[in-house]
């Protein structure tokens, strides 16, 4: 997979977490860039119950000595129910994630800046911009969904800040952003997301976007620009959760992947990712026994497991955001506080695209549901073939052309 724009010099960062410039050609990771592959191998949440162990061992392949021996990084970061049976035993680290997504950074063509972004309450937002000199037109802002981070828009960012800025951030919470203790409440938690939302948007001097959330992050973007709508030129959903009523009649619920299934089985009540914290050294090989299907995406740019090992240490440190999401949602698939009854709240002048995956999980028929409420509005829902609910991986190329003739017809 070629990038649209390429540039001599890029900006990453090196091990320390400081900017370098370097020279594409030098990055030993990324296959568009060098054919020899880099592989940082994990060597480095105990149960409900007894049946949980014995579960992920039946679950799970065979493993060689070298992964069952190897060190492992201990982490004591508070789990709820998880910290009552055995001290955490999760290979991961904030320093495991800062180095396997500078690898998926290198990555990128266009020049850009990654660093923190500090709020006035002292939390702290992992921000990605790319073509930061590019400040004639309005920037494009993405949010990430549940379980995500700014290494997952690798397949984009290049295209969509080819003329113009592009903002992403690692949700609080998520990623490499801090992880506060959020509110117990449905309400309070989605609030401490947007308010943080806000507040990075003033602190990084940005007076008005166009505003794509995917999945979590379109819920989240919907209810910032409903609060902050004078910010919002132009609101780009992709795949939104949290939308439609849960129904009274089960035959009318779609049913969600067969992964979604067997780890909400298994784990009742707690985090919908917390098999990975229980799995322990097994975890970063759960995630590509669940999700082989990111290989697979992601594959113009890494034939290893780099994207997998992404994926486990953004979702293996301590649960936060997790947690809210949790708070948030009655199942899966249903937001306690559903955005189709807040919708009508946006400005009407606001303008709103909605894409989804045609083979997605998620409820489509949302998108006429909010074209009803929005009668005398512009609200364009799409369908692109060939994609489930990761519609920016599974299909990039006509991901990036919809998105950018969107953002073309604000500026």
């Amino acid at each position: 997979m070629k990038n649209p724009v390429p540039k001599e010099v890029r900006r990453t960062q090196d091990h320390r977490g400081l900017e370098q410039s370097s020279h594409p050609a030098q990055n030993p990771f990324c296959l568009t860039h060098h054919q020899d592959k880099g592989t940082l191998k994990g060597r480095d949440n105990p149960s409900q119950a007894k049946f949980m162990a014995k579960w992920l061992l039946c679950f799970l392949p065979e493993f060689p000595s070298s992964v069952l021996i190897s060190p492992v990084v201990w982490s004591r970061q508070p789990q709820g129910w998880l910290s009552s049976w055995l001290p955490a035993w999760r290979p991961t680290s904030m320093s495991q994630l800062k180095n396997v997504e500078a690898r998926i950074l290198q990555c990128l063509q266009n020049k850009f800046l990654a660093r923190y972004v500090s709020l006035p309450n002292q939390n702290k937002i992992w921000t990605v911009t790319v073509s930061p000199e590019l400040r004639d037109r309005t920037p494009l802002v993405m949010v990430h969904g549940f379980g995500g981070g700014v290494g997952l828009w690798i397949l984009n960012m290049d295209s969509l800040s080819a003329r113009r800025t592009l903002h992403t951030f690692d949700l609080l919470g998520f990623g490499r952003s801090s992880r506060p203790t959020f509110p117990r409440d449905p309400e309070g938690a989605e609030d401490e997301f947007v308010t943080s939302i806000e507040t990075w948007r003033e602190t990084m001097g940005i007076p008005s976007m166009i505003l794509l959330g995917h999945s979590l992050g379109g819920f989240l973007a919907t209810s910032y620009s409903i609060k902050y709508p004078d910010r919002v030129k132009h609101l780009i959903l992709v795949d939104p959760w949290g939308f439609p009523l849960r129904p009274t009649d089960p035959s009318q619920i779609r049913a969600p992947p067969t992964w979604v299934k067997a780890v909400a089985s298994v784990l009742g009540r707690s985090n919908p990712l917390a098999v990975l914290r229980v799995a322990g050294p097994w975890g970063p090989s759960l995630v590509q026994r669940f999700r082989p299907d990111f290989k697979r995406k992601f594959a113009d740019f890494f034939d290893d497991d780099t994207i997998s090992e992404y994926i486990y240490h953004c979702n293996a440190q301590n649960p936060s955001g997790e947690t809210a999401f949790k708070t948030m949602m009655e199942s899966f698939g249903w937001a306690r506080r559903p955005m189709l009854e807040r919708i009508h709240l946006i400005q009407k002048e606001m303008p709103i695209t909605m894409i989804y995956g045609a083979n997605t999980w998620i409820d489509t028929s949302t998108g006429k549901k909010v074209k009803l409420q929005r009668p005398d509005s512009y609200v364009r829902d799409m369908e692109i073939e060939g994609a489930s609910h990761h519609v920016y991986a599974d299909q990039p190329h006509i991901f990036n052309a919809v998105v950018e003739e969107i953002c073309d017809s604000v500026d």
